[in-house]
């Protein structure tokens, strides 16, 4: 199925980075820089408070981004079972597209473990509904399997950064928490100062918010499944 993938979303790869300025803006925000000639990208780590989070730039990792992938990853801590997902709307519409097709093509009923599992999370976890996103709705779609948790986190200074964000609708866009780790996820070519200035500060209030709504104990538990018996 990932080969399916891999040829919907299919493109060539973007010019090398400006390295020296990139270098700069680290250095600016305290932050350490390191390249990485292998693949003529770059990671860069820094910290949100007492959160330590690693910023990487170079070759897709997923097949709907071609091209060049800005990731930010940082260890929060979260309960392990709690699952979310925000992605812009176009991306979403894409990837049901092309997991519509490929089930048609290879005849497939399920979704193997080569699928990313924010291609996964479409199907299996719930859609916030749009009055839930407020101002968000018509950008992003939200799932998760612990409704609360999603809502408060997504509401109020998130809410606003990520409202405030310049990225075309087109441009893939993905925000996920998993096993207690929070990744942002966007198709860069290329990655100037601002644009990773701009990310950082999503990813920045994404971990602060986080940190608000797990200390308001906000349950992280998914609501139980409905009750079948039949009388």
């Amino acid at each position: 199925m990932l080969d399916g993938f891999k040829r919907l979303f299919s493109g060539s790869g973007g010019p090398a980075p400006a390295l020296a300025e990139i270098e700069a803006w680290a250095s600016g925000r305290r932050c350490v820089f390191k390249a990485v000639p292998s693949d003529d990208g770059f990671v860069v780590d820094g910290r949100s408070g007492t959160v330590g989070w690693r910023l990487e730039w170079g070759p897709s990792q997923r097949p709907y981004i071609h091209g060049g992938e800005l990731r930010l990853r940082a260890e929060l801590g979260l309960a392990k079972e709690l699952q979310v997902l925000l992605m812009n709307q176009q991306l979403q519409e894409s990837l049901e597209k092309a997991m519509f097709e490929q089930f048609v093509e290879e005849v497939q009923t399920r979704l193997d473990n080569e699928t990313p599992p924010e291609m996964r999370w479409l199907v299996m976890l719930h859609k916030l509904p749009g009055q839930d996103l407020g101002k968000l709705r018509d950008r992003f779609v939200a799932l998760g399997n612990a409704k609360p948790w999603v809502q408060h986190w997504l509401e109020g200074a998130l809410s606003l950064s990520l409202g405030s964000m310049r990225v075309e609708p087109d441009v893939p866009f993905v925000v996920m928490i998993s096993r207690g780790r929070l990744t942002l996820r966007r198709a860069l070519d290329d990655p100037d100062p601002r644009e990773l200035e701009q990310m950082v500060r999503v990813f920045d209030t994404a971990i602060r918010e986080a940190a608000r709504v797990t200390g308001q104990g906000v349950s992280t538990e998914s609501p139980p499944p409905p009750d079948l018996a039949i009388d």
